[in-house]
């Protein structure tokens, strides 16, 4: 009887201790322990921050080098806006000076082709064979009226001083008198269509002797 109730444990007989965490905030990350929220009057990490936070002063050190700061990023952005601005306004001005030039080109092209028609109307009207209200002097009329819509103009001129970039001799004639090198006869007449050349003028020239 004795050595069972020497056996059984009685209240008097001390347990082996049990740990138990039971704090609500990880220790390691600040956070609340993952399936529990902090108990009351136990605040997490972002709470604190956001408790301090209105009562965080700035000294005027701080204040004057955040307007500085401000300052020197709204200038920034206004100069990146301007240069912006300025490399779209290059942009549109180059684009437009391509289709100018672009089409200046496919118009001379258009016109070089039809030169040697323009010759022969030049050829025929020499020749009388151009009378006022015929056909072939219809024709003539309205197609040159049409070139020079477009902007085509003669060059070479007989008397004019001879201009190695508009001009081509032909035929090189000594002239006494003649003091610079000018274009005495125009063999056949040069065109240009604004500042570009379209063909030049073949001409006899005068020269000194």
């Amino acid at each position: 009887m004795a050595s069972h109730e020497h056996d059984k444990k009685g209240p008097e007989d001390p347990e082996e201790p049990v740990v138990r965490n039971k704090r609500k905030i990880d220790p390691e990350t600040g956070e609340a322990r993952a399936g529990e929220a902090p108990s009351e009057g136990v605040l997490s990490a972002d709470d604190l921050i956001q408790a301090e936070g209105p009562d965080i002063e700035l000294s005027d050190e701080d204040t004057a080098l955040l307007a500085e700061a401000e300052r020197d990023l709204v200038g920034e952005y206004r100069e990146r806006a301007a240069r912006a601005e300025a490399e779209l306004k290059n942009f549109r001005t180059r684009v437009e000076r391509d289709r100018v030039a672009n089409r200046e080109a496919v118009i001379a092209e258009v016109i070089r082709t039809l030169l040697p028609a323009i010759d022969d109307l030049d050829r025929a009207e020499a020749h009388g064979d151009l009378t006022e209200g015929s056909p072939l002097a219809i024709v003539a009329q309205k197609l040159r009226a049409g070139f020079e819509r477009y902007g085509l103009r003669r060059v070479g001129e007989a008397g004019e001083a001879f201009d190695p970039k508009v001009h081509e001799a032909i035929v090189q004639l000594p002239t006494p008198g003649v003091t610079v090198n000018t274009v005495a006869d125009v063999i056949e007449p040069g065109y240009a269509l604004g500042e570009r050349l379209i063909r030049a003028a073949k001409v006899a020239v005068s020269v000194p002797e």
